[in-house]
């Protein structure tokens, strides 16, 4: 397993925001201590040439040159723009390691998936996995399967992606939920909105059976968004996953024999590292 990080991804927070660094820290803590084999990499930053396949000019220039919030969830940090691009960096490397066949995992923040062509919401600045599957686009891959398993919508990639014949789509999240998207499929574009306290064994069907729709359009790679918030113990929605359940998406990943890479996007409680780690280690077994 090969984890992307950069320590400087935790310098941003607000006071009493769910994007609280320690979540990230203690993880990193974590799989280090538990898995001295993996491998650790600083990810490159995203160049505007990947940027601007998913945004617009208009886009890049309000993120980096940001001077009040973009609304009450994405705040104008100091140097996000620095923090956004490492982070969208950090997601086309783990795509590229995906491609050569190793297994590969974003640790980092600031999360992507809600961000859309011109505009951050959702603490999401750049599409990290929109722009992720677009540069594998572009160096030599054919078909590329995203599957976003986040208890919210990722609208974002939705926007970027949608009506591109050489993605497919998948989102599982809880509806109704933040952002209020998501309830009907189209085109490329598969929703499975689930409605909260939905019970666990239903849920998991879902994301089965999305990701088998995932694996019948013949990707070269499955992209992830592996967010954590879909756990019953998160504060922000109303699901009922269990740590095992996403030892059992991992598991599902190192089955299929499809390349892989996963980047990491929501999950707020203190479990998080456990999730991370119960998700990686199924993944990376042998």
């Amino acid at each position: 397993m090969i984890i992307f990080h950069d320590l400087r991804c935790v310098e941003y927070s607000s006071p009493g925001h769910p994007e609280r660094p320690e979540r990230i820290t203690s993880s990193v803590a974590i799989l280090k201590n538990r898995h001295s084999e993996w491998e650790w990499r600083e990810p490159m930053a995203a160049d505007e040439i990947a940027l601007l396949r998913a945004h617009s000019a208009e886009h890049l220039a309000r993120i980096r040159d940001a001077v009040r919030d973009f609304d009450a969830d994405t705040p104008a940090h100091r140097n996000i723009y620095q923090h956004a691009v490492r982070s969208a960096g950090a997601a086309i490397d783990a795509a590229r390691a995906g491609m050569r066949g190793e297994r590969a995992f974003s640790l980092m923040r600031p999360p992507g998936h809600h961000a859309t062509r011109d505009r951050a919401m959702g603490f999401c600045y750049f599409g990290n996995i929109a722009i992720a599957a677009l540069d594998a686009l572009g160096n030599g891959a054919k078909r590329i399967s995203i599957w976003d398993f986040d208890a919210h919508h990722g609208n974002g990639t939705e926007a970027i992606v949608a009506n591109n014949s050489r993605i497919r789509f998948a989102s599982i999240h809880q509806f109704p939920a933040y952002p209020g998207t998501g309830a009907k499929s189209f085109s490329n574009i598969n929703n499975y909105p689930v409605t909260p306290l939905t019970p666990r064994a239903e849920h998991v069907h879902v994301a089965e059976h999305a990701l088998e729709k995932l694996i019948a359009f013949k990707p070269d790679l499955i992209l992830v968004s592996a967010g954590f918030d879909a756990y019953s113990g998160d504060p922000l929605v109303q699901m009922t996953l269990e740590q095992e359940d996403f030892a059992k998406f991992g598991d599902w990943l190192r089955k299929i024999g499809v390349p892989s890479a996963a980047v990491l996007e929501g999950g707020y409680s203190g479990e998080l590292p456990e999730l991370i780690d119960a998700f990686l280690t199924a993944w990376s077994s042998r």
